[in-house]
C-alpha cells in the first residue's frame, strides 16, 4: 500500500510560479513511478507529467511541456512538480499518482495510488 499527500498549491497570477509536492510513504519509493494528473472544473481528469524511478526518464503533456518540470528525491520518498509560466486554464485540482509498474502513463487506470489532490488556481 502506498500513501501520497500533495502539498503546495495555492492562489497564484497568470505568468507565476507554483511548486508542488507529493509525499509517499507505505511503500520502497526509489521501486514506484510517480506522476501528475490534474482535474479542471467540469473536465475530465488528464495526465500532466510522470517520472520513473530513476528519476532519469519523464513524460509530459503537450499543454505544460517546456513549462513544468517533475522531478523526484528518493532520499526524501519525495515527487515535486515545479510550474511555471502558469496560464488560467492550469487551473484544477492536481493529483499525485504512483504505480510499481506500469507500460504506460497517460491513462488513468495505468496508476493505483492516488494522492486526495491540492487546488492550484491562476487568476488572469
Amino acid at each position: 500500500q502506498v500513501q501520497l499527500v500533495e502539498s503546495g498549491g495555492g492562489l497564484v497570477q497568470a505568468g507565476g510560479s507554483l511548486r508542488l509536492s507529493c509525499a509517499a510513504s507505505g511503500r520502497t519509493f526509489s521501486s514506484l513511478s510517480t506522476g501528475w494528473f490534474r482535474q479542471a472544473p467540469g473536465k475530465e481528469r488528464e495526465f500532466v507529467a510522470a517520472i520513473l524511478p530513476s528519476g532519469s526518464t519523464t513524460y509530459y503533456a503537450d499543454s505544460v511541456k517546456g513549462r513544468f518540470t517533475i522531478s523526484r528525491d528518493n532520499a526524501k520518498n519525495t515527487v515535486y512538480l515545479q510550474m511555471n509560466s502558469l496560464k488560467p486554464e492550469d487551473t484544477a485540482v492536481y493529483y499525485c499518482v504512483a504505480e510499481l509498474r506500469n507500460s504506460d502513463y497517460v491513462p488513468r487506470t495505468a496508476w493505483g495510488y492516488w494522492g486526495q489532490g491540492t487546488q492550484v488556481t491562476v487568476s488572469s
